[in-house]
């Protein structure tokens, strides 16, 4: 039994040793392993929220403070503030930090001010940008990043990226490309819904396709031990919520499954409540019958729905909750429309039919979407199978676009 005991420890020991080895280093990391010199005797600001932390969880405001010949002198924040708390749509002004007393630049302001003024940027050299996105356009982090890179090229300011995991995984790219006329602060670049690129090369791609005024001078603090093939779960990082309604690892898997679908309206899709995006209720839903519908759809075995009861606002919701048995081969912007189709299928209400006799403005809709082809297959009834198909040549076709941007 000892020589077994011995041989089980030496193992746990090897196998231990392989996971440390794997476990993924943010450009954060990166750069505090180099000693801070790229930013050696710069004046600092830092985009950045509570997400910004390095792989011990130690937060990047922190650390640029603390580091040798570095000076940060302003932070700068993107939609939900600094704190990460404020609800989506928001605006706030700038502040003063409490905790550093350093300035900090509200870059979802009143105004409104989306992109930072060159008096912001005055007093800086190099503007470092340290935020978790979700790998899904419509979230507004990478509108942020690319107009501050614009905001950089305008005032001959050196603007960095400490690169971080794309959630949803480096492979997948799903979803309409964004049509320009339907530019917004929702869908800035045009790229898919899902991009499949890390926030480091998305940045490489806004600087190489032109896709902003005036270039600036970009650096890519790379991560190390990260791969395309990787979700969230399997990068061993801890996830600080980014939002309020984003307080998970697979959070950005079901905001990009059901998010467009609340862009419709109708049903309790779980903002403001323990589990935001994760399930679809409604009184009127019939929970079995949706279940049975969906877990029946061949194209969708990587998802499982499971039927699901709630009490919102003192009334019983019920519907599903999607789980994810594959969260890196699974559909997820697709699921919005096999979802409407399936609750027209087994409730006979058209919840996009239903909203445009309420009166209710697409608008944003065509705005998230990127595109009026969804309105207009929600319009036109389209099958969720032929939705999905008609996005394939863009798909592809972006793909080969971003190929030399992947900097893994």
């Amino acid at each position: 039994m000892k020589p077994r005991g011995a041989w089980a420890c030496i193992a746990i020991w090897i196998l231990g040793g392989i996971a440390a080895m794997a476990a993924v280093k943010t450009g954060g990391d990166m750069l505090a392993e180099g000693g801070f010199q790229l930013l050696k005797g710069k004046r600092v600001g830092l985009i950045t929220n509570p997400s910004g932390v390095n792989s011990r969880r130690q937060s990047t405001i922190d650390l640029l403070r603390r580091a040798p010949n570095v000076k940060l002198v302003a932070l700068f924040a993107a939609e939900h503030g600094l704190r990460g708390t404020l609800p989506a749509g928001t605006e706030f002004p700038n502040a003063q930090d409490p905790r550093t007393s350093l300035p900090v630049y509200s870059l979802y302001g009143p105004g409104p001010t989306r992109k930072p003024t060159p008096a912001m940027l005055r007093n800086i050299d190099t503007l470092v940008y340290d935020v978790q996105d979700t790998g899904c356009r419509s979230y507004t982090f990478i509108s942020t990043m690319g107009l501050a890179m614009e905001a950089c090229g305008e005032n001959g300011k050196e603007f960095m990226v400490l690169d971080r995991p794309n959630p949803l995984g480096g492979l997948r790219v799903e979803g309409p490309l964004l049509d320009p006329r339907f530019r917004s602060f929702v869908g800035q670049w045009e790229i898919p819904y899902v991009y499949g690129m890390t926030c480091g090369e998305l940045a490489h791609m806004i600087k190489g396709e032109r896709w902003i005024s005036k270039p600036c001078r970009l650096t890519i603090v790379r991560m190390a031990g990260w791969k395309r093939s990787m979700a969230w779960r399997d990068t061993d990082l801890a996830w600080v919520p980014t939002s309020p309604n984003i307080p998970r690892g697979d959070s950005p898997l079901y905001y990009t499954s059901v998010g467009v679908l609340g862009s419709v309206g109708g049903v309790n899709i779980g903002i403001g409540q323990n589990r935001p995006f994760e399930f679809v209720a409604a009184t009127w839903l019939d929970d079995q019958k949706l279940s049975r519908h969906l877990n029946g759809r061949v194209n969708l075995d990587q998802v499982r729905f499971s039927p699901f009861t709630i009490s919102y606002r003192n009334e019983l919701n019920k519907g599903v909750r999607l789980v994810f048995k594959d969260p890196a081969r699974a559909p997820l912007l697709a699921l919005n429309f096999h979802l409407m189709e399936a609750i027209r299928a087994t409730s006979g209400r058209d919840l996009y039919q239903e909203a445009r006799r309420a009166g209710k403005d697409f608008g944003i809709l065509d705005k998230v979407a990127g595109t009026e082809t969804v309105q207009r297959a929600l319009k036109e009834k389209w099958p969720a199978n032929q939705l999905v198909k008609s996005w394939q040549a863009g798909e592809e076709a972006f793909r080969q676009r971003r190929q030399k941007y992947l900097l893994y």
